[in-house]
């Protein structure tokens, strides 16, 4: 059997499994449908409104064409040769398909308040017997959904498998890159995935790449850099993660409080706020029920909820600057000065920071030790990429992105506005405005 699907960044996706058609039917994939791939980067790429079940079903179709390529040009002719055997396509195409598939509603920041882990859910899922995928998968084999929940751990037999799905140029990278980068409406995540799929190689440790297409490699680095910090980093959709922070935070107390008033859709978090859950209350979660509860809390008689609700569905940022290293010493200033304009500063002032590792060499000693990136010469030795790549290694190990201030943009009060006679605003802009507080080299308020 095939069954095509098109697709803006692949062309086509070819499901040539049936228990890969079966997985994607099933009530657990299908809810991935209803949850944004990039969550509130919507407010500021407008186009960003793919879900989660776009981009699982091209990293399948990533991994798809680097099976068909190792079956094609590295075949193994015996068990110890290092090459590619391809009784594990299965695995490696139930795993590509079913790697993010217990993310929740607004992934990072639920998870953040709620304290989840999209990770343990997503092994949970796969192996749970209560779930539809857990009973495709075990029509393959009683195993199988342990099988495929070892390869999402890391912890699977195989690293060729392993590194398809998670390493630092995988499938699931290549693909959020370019479908990132399509729905943006930018050009930051563009790289020759055609070139780079060409040079990539199976061996006994894992993948690698011929040395022949190092340029490529270099670019889905450069490129996978720039979108961190033009889009996975932007201000504002780092502002309004904020306010879905503080949101949720103040539901949270008004709970705990005896306040929240609960109506259809709110019920559905009542699990989360109380902290007693199950994997089906997890299920019955996405961003549309999220959004219905924010609509019920925009008429809520607590001001702080209802304010916070209104400007998030009504995109109403906060504003932000980039704070200095030397300048935490002045928050406990601004902290009072919010206050003093009428905000709760534990829901209207906070600090937000968003760095990202480019690219790193091993390293055994760290905490997570990543793969790196191997390339192979025409001896067939192996060289890392940075010790060749100058590019490269101008951005090994180096760690990027900012921290930056949170507040009302109402502080920001132009100087033909009544309320800036009030001294509360007049001190505060005086701190965001005379680099006081800001990063001398980013000293414009986002």
């Amino acid at each position: 059997m095939e069954k095509v699907l098109r697709d803006p960044i692949h062309n086509h996706i070819y499901v040539q499994h049936q228990v890969v058609l079966d997985l994607i039917n099933t009530r657990e994939f299908q809810r991935l449908r209803r949850i944004k791939q990039l969550g509130t980067t919507s407010y500021t790429f407008h186009g960003a409104e793919h879900s989660r079940f776009s981009h699982s079903v091209g990293v399948y179709e990533i991994t798809r064409q680097i099976c068909d390529l190792f079956a094609r040009n590295y075949p193994s002719q015996s068990p110890d040769d290092g090459l590619w055997d391809d009784d594990e396509r299965i695995v490696a195409l139930c795993a590509a398909l079913l790697h993010d598939l217990g993310h929740g509603p607004y992934s990072h920041t639920f998870e953040h308040i709620f304290k989840t882990d999209h990770e343990q859910m997503t092994t949970d899922i796969i192996t749970s017997p209560e779930t539809e995928v857990n009973q495709v998968l075990r029509q393959v084999s009683p195993d199988f959904p342990a099988k495929v929940a070892s390869v999402i751990q890391k912890a699977y037999k195989n690293p060729q498998v392993v590194q398809m799905i998670s390493s630092q140029i995988d499938a699931d990278r290549m693909d959020y890159l370019l479908r990132d980068s399509y729905f943006t409406g930018t050009n930051y995540g563009n790289f020759d995935l055609t070139r780079i799929l060409r040079v990539m190689r199976p061996y006994q440790d894992g993948i690698t790449f011929d040395i022949s297409g190092m340029h490529a490699v270099e670019d889905y680095i450069v490129s996978r850099f720039q979108m961190y910090q033009q889009v996975y980093f932007h201000p504002v959709s780092r502002s309004m993660e904020v306010i879905l922070s503080h949101l949720l935070k103040r539901a949270k107390y008004l709970y705990r409080e005896n306040q929240l008033q609960l109506n259809g859709a709110t019920d559905l978090l009542v699990p989360f706020l109380t902290g007693n859950f199950t994997l089906n209350d997890y299920l019955n979660l996405d961003d549309g029920v999220l959004n219905t509860c924010f609509a019920v809390w925009r008429n809520s008689s607590d001001e702080i909820l209802s304010d916070l609700a209104s400007r998030f569905l009504d995109r109403h940022p906060l504003k932000s600057v980039r704070l200095a290293a030397n300048t935490k010493k002045y928050l406990p200033t601004l902290k009072k000065l919010v206050s003093e304009a009428g905000y709760s500063p534990e829901y209207y002032l906070d600090t937000n920071d968003s760095y990202d590792l480019p690219y790193d060499a091993y390293d055994p000693s760290s905490k997570k030790p990543r793969t790196q990136i191997e390339l192979m010469q025409k001896d067939h030795s192996l060289v890392e990429l940075s010790a060749i790549s100058a590019l490269v290694k101008s951005i090994t190990g180096r760690v990027s992105g900012d921290e930056r201030l949170f507040f009302p943009r109402e502080m920001l009060a132009k100087s033909d506005q009544a309320d800036l006679f009030s001294p509360v605003y007049a001190e505060f802009n005086r701190y965001i405005h005379n680099d006081h507080l800001i990063d001398p080299n980013n000293n414009r308020a986002e």
